[in-house]
């Protein structure tokens, strides 16, 4: 199965502005997610859908065996040269090129809401370990009134029906599997700081408005540039504060009647001890 059109041909085409515009996440929220998903040295982790690298940067220093799967090649060359000693693998969520049981932990930032959930979550189990755990994180732009609702309202014009996490949809998967169990959830707030460019390369690497075409693209922009120009809380700042919240999720892959002979049977390994970070 291919990935979705606006994410392939966005991404191909804005990746640098992705990598430039786009917020890494915040320190409470990667300790809280390593916290639950058990990352560090010894463990062995994927990063899903890793794009540019913003969430896989972060998991680097853990100490934990880093495999980036990343579809869009020009997102997975950023990737490569920022971080050269981290394995980088074309694939999807649907299709990862990894040995059954491979891994400890699967991660997927900005991610998830483009999967076709009900196979990428089969992948996902296939891939882990008994006792593995998959951790989700995305940041949500704040909306609220005043400058932020209006940069939105610029925005949502072009969404369409782009696949979105704000929709919720992607939880409906969740909740009717059996190979995992229930969410776990945490929010955290985060704020990006950057000047003029930062803000027009956030919007700008946004799929489906990287994937309009060019002339609709820069309107896109020129909006954008003039709500910074025009509003009172923005007018004469030469750098701007984008409000977010970063929600992070994880769940724990279900055993299934093998692994259960496999962690307790004659000679099997114990199952892995965790519960939810405190």
């Amino acid at each position: 199965m291919g990935i979705n059109e606006a994410a392939a041909r966005g991404f191909e085409l804005e990746a640098d502005a992705y990598d430039r515009g786009r917020p890494t996440y915040p320190e409470p929220a990667v300790a809280w997610l390593a916290g639950a998903l058990g990352i560090g040295p010894g463990t062995t982790v994927v990063d899903l859908g890793a794009g540019t690298g913003k969430l896989t940067r972060l998991l680097a220093p853990l100490g934990a065996a880093l495999t980036a799967v990343e579809p869009v090649a020009a997102m997975r060359a950023r990737l490569v040269a920022a971080l050269p000693a981290v394995r980088a693998l074309d694939g999807t969520a649907e299709s990862m090129p990894l040995p059954d049981g491979s891994v400890d932990a699967v991660t997927a930032a900005q991610a998830f809401h483009w999967f076709d959930d009900e196979r990428a979550l089969a992948e996902i189990q296939r891939v882990l370990r008994p006792g593995g755990r998959l951790g989700l994180v995305w940041n949500v732009r704040d909306e609220s009134p005043g400058w932020p609702a209006e940069l939105s309202a610029i925005i949502e014009t072009h969404a369409g029906d782009t696949p979105r996490h704000r929709h919720g949809r992607w939880r409906d998967v969740f909740a009717a599997t059996t190979l995992f169990g229930p969410l776990h959830q945490h929010s955290f707030e985060h704020v990006q700081e950057g000047d003029r460019s930062m803000v027009l390369d956030r919007v700008g690497s946004i799929s489906f408005v990287a994937a309009l075409a060019p002339a609709a693209r820069q309107q896109v922009l020129a909006e954008v540039g003039g709500l910074l120009d025009r509003h009172p809380e923005l007018r004469g700042r030469s750098t701007f504060a984008l409000p977010y919240r970063t929600d992070v999720y994880w769940t724990e892959r279900r055993p299934t009647v093998p692994d259960q002979w496999a962690v307790s049977g004659p000679g099997g390994r114990a199952p892995r001890a965790g519960g939810p970070p405190r």
